[in-house]
């Protein structure tokens, strides 16, 4: 479905309440002020045309580096280009922090219809229920900046653009470490990784997660819907797993992973997003997931990415993610792994536990307590 727009002005409410809260502690606040404590005064800021308040510039987002609302806000202008690669047209959910990020935090996957501004796009997409949301749709980066004014932190695109909102054209790997296993673990599994997709004539386009895991991103022809393509990621997962068992794991449950790096596939079903490129992370050291070059990789350190270097970073050598739309793959040989996989009883693996029970999906039961397991 194309990209509507929400009308209306004044505060944005969410859907869930929670909003109205936050407008309550906006209040203590002027109420501090009118008690003798000073407020920085509300800006009105030009981005991409459009005008966008930014309020509270002075307030502590993340305390212990000092960084403050306008800190934020600016930092979004700054990777404007590298942030709108991975936002443009793609429904998101906010991660909000209106008070920092040793407040409240909530997600924010509805965009009121009222009180937000007239140029404000959004785009309708369905959750695995059935019910359905008008999301955030950037279209500029006024959106972006829109967001980082309503106190979101974290942005959580979905793998799909406004054109066509059920099927994907970004495939997604999520390289997770597990206990005993460290960043250094995650860059070895995506060197794993690189090397199979060099063997498919495929880019794949890495980046840090902010924290200690690694994402490979491809870019695929929409032609293919949510169930298919995180078919063929599970495919591809257990290839690599194949490839170093010691290494990787595709095991959902916990108690199967061992110290190894997990392949979580099913944040390539519906309605399960990843922080993308270029987005803060809700930490005390406010990193970055930053894109990388698969030559740098090995060498670099996440938290060196952060809302203080990450602009200068792009600003010297542009963006390692710039080609990412350049050449769309079509995931056929994924898809026909997949049913050799199949075919040698390797099928479908569990979904998420809130996500509906899915045709061909095995048992969603711990391995230690189901009592049906042979033993």
């Amino acid at each position: 479905m194309g990209a509507t727009r929400a009308t209306g002005t004044g505060n944005a409410t969410a859907g869930t309440g929670k909003d109205t809260a936050v407008a309550g502690k906006d209040t203590a606040v002027a109420g501090k002020a009118a008690a003798g404590v000073r407020k920085a005064a509300a800006e009105q800021i030009e981005v991409a045309g459009h005008e966008v308040r930014l309020s509270s510039p002075d307030r502590l987002i993340f305390p212990q580096r000092g960084f403050t609302k306008a800190d934020v806000f600016h930092y979004y202008l700054a990777v404007g280009d590298g942030i709108l690669r991975a936002l443009r047209e793609r429904p998101t959910t906010l991660q909000r922090f209106p008070d920092g990020v040793e407040g409240e935090m909530f997600f924010q996957k509805r965009v009121p219809a009222r009180g937000v501004p007239p140029w404000l796009s959004t785009t309708t997409i369905t959750f695995p229920s059935g019910r359905s949301a008008a999301e955030l749709c950037p279209a500029d980066l006024a959106h972006v900046a829109w967001a980082a004014q309503m106190g979101t932190i974290v942005f959580h695109p979905w793998p799909v653009r406004a054109a066509d909102v059920d099927r994907p054209d970004e495939l997604r790997i999520d390289l997770d470490p597990q206990p005993g296993t460290d960043f250094v673990d995650a860059v070895a599994a995506a060197g794993e990784v690189r090397a199979l997709l060099d063997e498919l004539g495929v880019t794949g386009w890495p980046k840090t997660s902010g924290g200690r895991g690694v994402h490979v991103y491809l870019r695929i022809q929409p032609r293919w819907t949510f169930t298919e393509v995180r078919r063929a990621t599970i495919a591809l997962a257990r290839e690599v797993e194949r490839r170093r068992p010691d290494l990787v794991t595709t095991a959902w449950w916990k108690e199967q992973r061992g110290e190894r790096v997990f392949v979580d596939y099913n944040q390539m079903a519906r309605d399960r997003t990843i922080a993308c490129a270029y987005s803060l992370r809700a930490n005390a050291r406010a990193t970055v997931s930053t894109p990388v070059d698969w030559a740098e990789l090995p060498d670099v350190d996440p938290d060196d990415f952060d809302l203080r270097t990450v602009p200068a970073r792009l600003a010297q050598r542009g963006d390692p993610h710039a080609g990412i739309d350049d050449a769309p793959w079509d995931i056929t040989p994924l898809l026909e792994w997949a049913d050799r996989d199949a075919a040698a009883g390797q099928g479908d693996l569990p979904y998420p536990p809130d996500h509906p029970k899915m045709p061909g999906e095995p048992k969603r039961v711990q391995p230690s307590k189901d009592r049906d397991r042979p033993r």
